[in-house]
């Protein structure tokens, strides 16, 4: 078996400890010859760098070299897969994002209505311009991209590099709800099979399965309805906020049980409920900068001092090991079945094929192959194309520099459905992204 050599772009994220913890567990599926961070922000991933220093040199002796670089050539020359977490603007913007929904009685949240749509558009020229980079020094790497959101930033790199064959887009939530789901069935996660049709943090699951072929649907809705669900994935299993939005499951299949529902769909069936529960000086942003970002960081200080990992809490969670287990389907020609983001082109047969799809595929080393999902019910298909033309609108702003396009995208999103609203929400998105996108001054 061939070792791979990863380059992990954005090697500053709080997310990257568990990332490598990840890497490890996954050693027999995906073995690696050679790793290398790389961030713009050299003090940032330094401490994720020398904190690494130490954890590979506990748990993976065998791994030939690991560095960590903000030069480009270095960083992406050789590397077999990128995995690629990027957040532009950091968790400062992500706050701003949040208060200024919150404070039109919107929802304020990250990937979700006017949030996600500042994100996004933040997002989409250092995504393309990190593309650009690799494929300048790397033409054949396998680009895995988990950077949110990732509806609309799918959408635009599909537009800008339609013959690219090796960009995959990849949400790690539909496998954190089946965790989940595997912890209510009492079974092992990896023997879940899913089917899952919809748009990235807007979908649902048709079908749950065993790996041995048994249908594990309707026993699922029966114990998620009548004891709910709880969030078990070690990246969240203590979190309150998370925990809430499993509990809300429940009420989101009472309400229409005909399919599982993606957790992020609370935000657009309930949006007066979740802007109810939050407070505007205390957002889900803030939360992680005076929770996970403190806590992973003073983790790499004592990790870093101490020389050892001993005592320390470290875990790998599904976020990681997903997209290992994706990176190692590709690598070895698997065909496993994961849920990933991929042009329709047939595959929900009453949408749109240019729609950027989120559903199960076999992925093969000459990429995924989708399922095909047919025709899908008049509910479903019409929340999805309302939620498509704002994902579609809020790039046409970006390439155009149409103020217009926005106000609609948001008259559209099921967060706001105001035009006087989106009006004014975009006036404060664009003028608190000013030095992020210009194309709009």
């Amino acid at each position: 078996m061939k070792k791979q050599n990863v380059t992990v772009v954005g090697g500053g994220s709080t997310y990257t400890l568990g990332m490598m913890m990840s890497l490890i567990a996954e050693k027999e599926n995906f073995p690696m010859a050679n790793v290398v961070f790389y961030d713009i922000d050299a003090e940032r991933q330094a401490l994720n760098g020398q904190a690494t220093e130490v954890l590979f040199k506990e748990h993976y002796p065998e791994l030939e070299s690991f560095k960590y670089t903000t030069d480009k050539k270095e960083a992406f020359e050789n590397a077999d897969f990128f995995f690629v977490q990027i957040r532009t603007g950091g968790l400062e913007m992500r706050e701003k994002d949040e208060q200024i929904a919150l404070r039109h009685n919107c929802v304020g949240q990250e990937t979700c209505g006017a949030g996600g749509m500042a994100y996004g558009l933040r997002s989409i020229g250092d995504m393309f311009s990190l593309i650009d980079d690799i494929r300048q020094f790397n033409k054949d790497g396998w680009i895995l991209n988990y950077t949110n959101p990732a509806a609309i930033v799918a959408e635009a790199i599909q537009r800008q590099y339609p013959n690219d064959q090796r960009i995959l887009n990849v949400c790690d939530m539909p496998a954190a709800i089946m965790v989940s789901y595997a912890t209510a069935l009492n079974c092992n996660f990896w023997d879940l099979v899913p089917e899952y049709f919809g748009l990235n943090h807007y979908g649902w699951f048709n079908k749950i399965k065993h790996r041995n072929g048994e249908d594990l649907t309707e026993k699922l809705k029966d114990i998620i309805l009548h004891e709910g669900i709880k969030a078990v994935d070690a990246e969240i299993v203590n979190d309150p906020s998370w925990q809430a939005t499993f509990k809300n499951m429940k009420t989101m299949l009472e309400d229409n049980p005909d399919y599982l529902p993606n957790t992020y769909l609370q935000y657009y069936l309930y949006p007066e409920k979740m802007v109810a529960k939050e407070d505007v000086n205390n957002t889900r942003a803030r939360q992680v900068i005076n929770g996970r970002e403190k806590r992973v960081f003073e983790q790499c200080k004592r990790i870093i001092e101490a020389g050892s990992t001993n005592g320390e809490d470290l875990h790998s969670d599904i976020h990681g090991r997903y997209m290992v287990r994706i990176a190692a389907s590709l690598a070895y020609n698997k065909g496993d079945t994961y849920i990933v983001i991929v042009p329709n082109n047939g595959i929900i047969r009453n949408i749109q094929d240019d729609a950027m799809v989120e559903v199960h595929s076999s992925l093969t080393s000459n990429g995924p192959m989708p399922f095909s999902v047919g025709h899908i019910p008049t509910f479903q298909k019409a929340m999805i194309e309302t939620q498509l033309g704002y994902e579609k609108l809020v790039v046409d702003a970006w390439f155009s520099g149409n103020k217009q396009d926005l106000i609609n995208a948001l008259t559209l999103n099921r967060t706001v459905v105001n035009t006087p609203k989106a009006k004014a929400i975009v006036a404060d998105v664009l003028e608190a992204n000013k030095q992020y996108l210009p194309q709009f001054n």
